[in-house]
């Protein structure tokens, strides 16, 4: 496999971002990697995409648009602390609001 760096050569067309989580006997790990691109240009190295947020209750992991990430997982912690240990109706109320 190509050298995900040189990705915009690669004819498959390689792009994106990996946010891997799993759960097994009652733990979850979750990883992703640190870099944040604009196009074919890495625009931050060491960005943390994957959180604990509610008091470390909720691990969260993003990707996608930058803008769009951070900015959901801002108003996802709001919801969560306006409506705590209630993370399908923090989740609910982020999706009517984001629509």
């Amino acid at each position: 496999m190509q050298n995900l760096i040189n990705a915009g050569a690669d004819p498959i067309g390689w792009h994106g971002t990996t946010i891997l989580c799993v759960r097994r006997d009652g733990h979850v790990a979750m990883a992703g990697d640190g870099q944040v691109s604009l196009g074919q240009t890495i625009v931050k190295g060491n960005a943390r995409k994957v959180r604990r947020i509610s008091n470390g209750n909720v691990l969260a992991g993003f990707a996608g648009a930058t803008a769009d990430a951070f900015t959901l997982l801002e108003r996802l912690e709001s919801k969560l602390e306006r409506f705590p240990n209630q993370l399908e109706r923090a989740c609910v109320e982020l999706a009517k609001d984001w629509r």
